[in-house]
């Protein structure tokens, strides 16, 4: 069964460089966006996790969306994060990426307030209805608090504005069965889980790591889908200290700080997020290395 790509194989969630004011460092983001591209990815996730989406605010949110567009040209899907615990709010956020340049959205499940999965299941279509582009749908429940349950994700498949699924949920046997009833094209959003989840039917990443090692991620990735997968395993085993050590505390953080070694603008973090302390930085510097990361 070959399932089709909509947003390509290599994606990642860029980082939100602040400086130490808290002001969004806007050549940071033009610099980040045009290193991703130079690493091989086919999109960028904008506004999600990774770039501590709920520390800025709706404008800023559109500005990131317009500003990576101007880098990235019409080569290199976006897809913007659009999405969280209110649903009106969601919709008008979804609406607000679409003016702005977005080709897809990313839509994490609903947190905090733990709705069942039947208002799991209405939000997710009242975001699909809300604009025309295709839907990520982000499966999340270690930040959110609460899974989409197999069955709502097989329904949900069915909208004709649902084009994909970002799986975070650690459950390579439950995404099998997904993958088997639905054939929804699923992207691994677990790092350590992206060769595991390829071999059960997933089309690509949404990687954090491709900041520091995108060009190997899509190495693994062409190896894969090009019959060799002691190759990809090979690669896989490689960046083990890279995945691990990326998430040693909040990905975003020590992401941060990687560019930062990298020589680019990782910048700072936002409140609640705190930057990483010297401890933490002498470690990712081992972990990184080990990985193959050249740094400055």
């Amino acid at each position: 069964m070959q399932i089709t790509p909509p947003f390509g194989r290599l994606i990642t969630a860029m980082v939100t460089p602040f400086k130490k004011s808290g002001e969004i460092d806007w050549a940071g983001i033009e610099s980040i966006a045009n290193h991703l591209v130079s690493t091989g990815h086919d999109g960028i996730a904008v506004n999600g996790t990774t770039g501590e989406a709920p520390t800025t605010s709706d404008d800023e949110k559109d500005e990131i969306v317009k500003v990576v567009r101007k880098v990235v040209g019409s080569k290199i899907k976006i897809i913007a994060g659009a999405g969280n615990n209110e649903t009106s709010h969601s919709i008008e956020q979804a609406q607000r990426a679409a003016k702005a340049g977005a080709d897809g959205l990313l839509v994490v499940t609903p947190y905090y307030n733990k709705p069942p999965q039947a208002g799991i299941e209405a939000h997710f279509r009242a975001m699909a209805d809300a604009t025309d582009l295709p839907v990520m749908m982000y499966d999340i429940p270690g930040r959110t608090g609460v899974e989409i349950e197999s069955d709502t994700i097989v329904k949900l498949a069915e909208h004709k504005n649902i084009a994909a699924l970002k799986d975070a949920k650690g459950n390579p046997a439950a995404t099998s069965w997904v993958i088997k009833r639905s054939s929804i094209p699923v992207y691994s959003g677990d790092d350590i889980l992206n060769l595991p989840l390829l071999s059960v039917g997933a089309v690509g990443f949404v990687s954090v790591c491709g900041h520091t090692v995108g060009a190997e991620l899509k190495e693994m990735l062409n190896a894969w889908f090009s019959g060799d997968s002691k190759k990809a395993l090979e690669i896989h085993q490689k960046l083990l200290p890279v995945f691990t050590g990326t998430f040693r505390t909040q990905g975003a953080i020590l992401t941060k700080a990687a560019l930062n070694l990298m020589g680019l603008p990782g910048g700072f973090t936002r409140l609640p997020l705190v930057d990483a302390t010297d401890a933490q930085i002498a470690q990712l510097k081992v972990d990184l290395q080990a990985g193959g990361v050249k740094l400055k």
